[in-house]
């Protein structure tokens, strides 16, 4: 964590910097986290980041426990659950409707975020590969132009981060998903958006199975 600069109010500066070190794992489950120290940390005064822990305990990352204060939320298996449930309806229906949107120029971002993807597995950049993984479903989500779909499924990535990051540790486990990434995204260029969803919907079953199994 890093201090702030005011080119964003600080509320928002605030807010990202804590979200982001909540889904990597820098503040971990049962953590009690208090104003002064990330106040302190930031370089910033208590006011912002009093707003922006607020926030984020509304969205269910930190829960407040009496006397302790604010703790980072544990990693519930039925959340992440519920998590997955959505996307396996959410995500079929965005590669739907981006197959028949997607242009030669969408084909090169796409195949580029795929190989990039697998470039961050071999390099073992487990931040990196995390990213690449919301980087590759946010250009479906966007390709798909429907705005609602990114909207909903921004803020259950965070979640998705807290358990993600265990399971990308594992090299071949990442392989696996950058080889499902590319399925997918051929079967999009082949204009054929029934398989795409197929195996969109496929990829987030096996993913969920990957996040139960190692928790």
């Amino acid at each position: 964590m890093e201090s702030l600069t005011p080119t964003k109010s600080l509320v928002d500066q605030a807010y990202e910097v804590i979200l982001d070190a909540l889904s990597d794992g820098t503040f971990k489950p049962g953590e009690r986290l208090t104003q002064e120290d990330i106040a302190a940390r930031l370089n910033v005064s208590r006011q912002p980041v009093t707003h922006a822990l607020a926030v984020l305990k509304a969205q269910g990352f930190l829960v407040n426990t009496g006397r302790r204060g604010l703790t980072v939320t544990e990693i519930e298996p039925s959340f992440f659950e519920a998590i997955y449930q959505l996307r396996s309806a959410v995500e079929p229906l965005a590669v739907r409707l981006a197959t028949p949107r997607i242009t030669k120029q969408a084909i090169v971002r796409g195949r580029s975020l795929v190989e990039h993807g697998r470039n961050m597995v071999v390099a073992g950049d487990t931040r990196a590969v995390l990213q690449a993984d919301m980087d590759f479903h946010s250009f479906i989500y966007e390709l798909s132009g429907n705005p609602t779909i990114g909207e909903t499924m921004r803020l259950h990535w965070y979640h998705l981060r807290r358990a993600m990051g265990q399971v990308l540790r594992y090299p071949g486990m990442s392989i696996s998903v950058w080889q499902e990434h590319d399925r997918i995204l051929e079967a999009m260029v082949r204009a054929d958006p029934e398989s795409a969803a197929d195996l969109m919907r496929r990829h987030v079953v096996e993913a969920f199975e990957r996040v139960r199994t190692d928790r």
